[in-house]
């Protein structure tokens, strides 16, 4: 790490402490050349898989897609902000966790289901008649049977 006063190269950790839930640590520095301190934040940097889509394309994982999905879904429902980025969280978990270079851009959906389905009932029939492209109102109507059939059990 180079000092940001003097530019010198050597530096050296004076205290490390977790933060943010223990997602980041917190390291305070001395430049061996200037004796200036500082403070530097450091955090895993965990890479996404790229998202295959329908039609073969590829593209990287993009967590603003995944949220605009979600409050679409949420929208006008009585879901805190909080819940939504812990079911983000538990997406983004949930495909890292594959381990696999690729996801099909269909498990990101499911995933979305799966979460939409705790949060709010109202939003998952929404999500899910989008995402499943309905055709027609008996679709709508076998998914929300199915949906209760689910809940109830």
């Amino acid at each position: 790490m180079h000092c940001p006063f003097c530019s010198a190269v050597d530096t050296k950790v004076i205290d490390s402490r977790l933060v943010s839930e223990g997602n980041h640590v917190r390291r305070r520095r001395e430049c061996i050349t200037c004796e200036e301190r500082f403070t530097t934040y450091e955090s895993a940097e965990l890479v996404m898989p790229k998202i295959v889509k329908q039609d073969g394309t590829r593209e990287p994982f993009n967590e603003d897609k995944l949220l605009a999905g979600l409050t679409k879904a949420l929208e006008k429902r009585p879901v805190s902000v909080e819940k939504v980025e812990e079911a983000i969280n538990r997406i983004k978990a949930t495909i890292r966790a594959t381990g696999e270079r690729e996801i099909p851009s269909r498990d990101v959906g499911e995933q979305v289901m799966k979460e939409l389905r705790e949060l709010d009932e109202v939003a998952f029939v929404r999500f899910a008649s989008v995402y499943r492209s309905f055709k027609d109102l008996n679709e709508f109507r076998e998914e929300i049977d199915r949906f209760s059939k689910d809940s109830s059990s």
